[in-house]
Parts: structure tokens; C-alpha cells; sequence
């Protein structure tokens, strides 16, 4: 569970609704259902016409990811790939065969049996190359699903104000109404600006940030298969995966597998 995204949600929401307190206001003044499914439920059925209905469904399980926190391994990724190094550099290409069966990254895999198998090295690149860029596709199209909502959800608020101040302006007639009136017009503009920058573009950034990690981390997948194969010392090819890793780990992995 990522304690930062739950602390970032009620820590923002929170924030409102000191501010609110502080301010001399009631929190009653800032809750108004209709405006509410004006700016939730019209923004998310705009979304629906703006994405395929699969998308619109599916968006709240990408939600979800955003209070995970992806577990990549990178330092037992380079530990398996030496180990592999080794293993190659001792006994041949053909002896990493046995150890596939037992892999769980399926595209660690993919990459050694197309080293097994003698394939080219350019081929191997570009095949892992075109996975990798097919998933950082699919990821932008979820990531552009959300930012279409933030970018909906603001207009929809705009939107619902604009329809109180038309039935304001329709009842000038009773002064005593205009302020209070103009106040619950402009709750849907304080809606929408909530569900775009409290929640939907930090659920952007996040899903952002996860796809750059997991894209790296097949980065150094690739490097890792192509060294093996070309055979590259084993020391070369930790301290090329290592290049991919926070200085500070970094530096811890290399006091421990670079020691000797």
C-alpha cells in the first residue's frame, strides 16, 4: 500500500476543509449534491463519449494501481542476471536452457531464450524494443484516459455555474437570494478544480512515475541479455546494470557484489 498516496488524499481534502473552518465559512456551504453529479457523474459520462466504454469502466482499477506500490527487484534482477553471466561465460550459452523454466519475468525470459537460441543481437534488441515501447503505449493510453477526466471535470464545473447564474439572473427580483445563490453557483466551479487537481492529475503524475520505473527496469533487462550474449565480463555487466540504479543503492550493491 502506498502510505503517500492515502496521506496526499486526505491530507488535500483535509486542507479544504480547514480552510473552509478557518475562513469563517460552514462546510454546509460547500456541499451541494447537484452540483456534485453535475460535475462527478457529467464529467465521467462526457469521458464515456470521449473513450471507448471498456476504458471508462476499467478506469477506476487504474485508480487503484496508484495505491500500490510496483515491486520491480532491480537489485535481484542484477544478481540473476551475474549469476546467469557466469554461468554463460562457464559452461556456454546453451546452459542458461535449464534456468528459464524458473524465471518469473517473463521478459527476462523472452530475452535469454532468444540468447539460447542464437539469435542475432540486433534482432534481440529490437524485438525487446518493440515490447517495451507496446506497454509504455498501453500505459499512455490509461494515463491519457485520466488526464482527459482532469481536463472534462473543471469544464463541467464551469458549466454547472453557469446554469446557476442563469436561474439567479432569472430571479433578480428577490435581492435577498442573489448572494447566497451566487455562492452555490460557483460550488460546481470549486468541484470541478477539486476532481481535476486533487485527484486526477496527482493519480497522472503517479501512474507517470510507474510506467518511467518499470520502463527502466526493462532498459536494464535488455542491457543486462545483451551483455550475457556478447559475453561481456561479469564485473562490465554489473556495473552497466548498476548505471540504472540511485547512487545511494548503487553504491551499496557495489560494497557487496563488487567487493572481491
Amino acid at each position: 500500500m502506498d502510505l503517500g498516496s492515502l496521506i496526499g488524499i486526505f491530507g488535500a481534502f483535509g486542507m479544504v476543509v480547514f480552510s473552509v473552518v478557518v475562513g469563517g465559512g460552514s462546510l454546509l456551504s460547500i456541499l451541494d449534491l447537484p452540483s456534485f453529479l453535475m460535475v462527478v457523474l457529467g464529467s465521467y459520462f462526457a469521458l464515456m463519449l470521449a473513450a471507448s466504454l471498456s476504458d471508462a469502466l476499467g478506469i477506476f482499477s487504474i485508480f487503484g494501481r496508484t495505491f500500490n506500490i510496483p515491486v520491480f527487484n532491480e537489485q535481484g534482477i542484477i544478481q540473476k542476471m551475474m549469476a546467469f553471466s557466469e554461468k554463460a561465460r562457464r559452461e556456454g550459452l546453451l546452459a542458461l536452457e535449464d534456468e528459464l523454466e524458473d524465471l518469473d519475468d517473463e521478459f527476462m525470459k523472452k530475452g535469454l531464450r532468444l540468447v539460447v537460441d542464437g539469435t542475432d543481437a540486433a534482432i534481440i534488441r529490437d524485438l525487446l524494443e518493440l515490447e517495451l515501447s507496446q506497454m509504455q503505449g498501453r500505459h499512455a493510453d490509461k494515463i491519457n484516459i485520466v488526464n482527459m477526466w482532469a481536463a472534462l471535470a473543471p469544464g463541467l464545473g464551469m458549466l454547472g455555474t453557469v446554469i446557476g447564474l442563469i436561474g439567479m439572473l432569472q430571479n433578480l427580483d428577490d435581492k435577498a437570494s442573489i448572494g447566497p445563490n451566487m455562492a452555490l453557483a460557483l460550488v460546481t466551479t470549486l468541484y470541478g478544480s477539486m476532481v481535476a487537481n486533487l485527484l486526477m492529475i496527482p493519480f497522472s503524475s503517479k501512474l507517470r512515475g510507474h510506467d518511467s520505473r518499470e520502463s527502466m527496469v526493462k532498459e536494464m533487462i535488455i542491457e543486462g541479455v545483451l551483455s550475457i550474449q556478447a559475453g561481456d565480463n561479469t564485473r562490465i555487466l554489473a556495473m552497466k546494470l548498476m548505471a540504472y540504479l540511485s547512487p545511494a543503492v548503487r553504491k551499496t550493491m557495489e560494497a557487496e557484489l563488487l567487493k572481491d
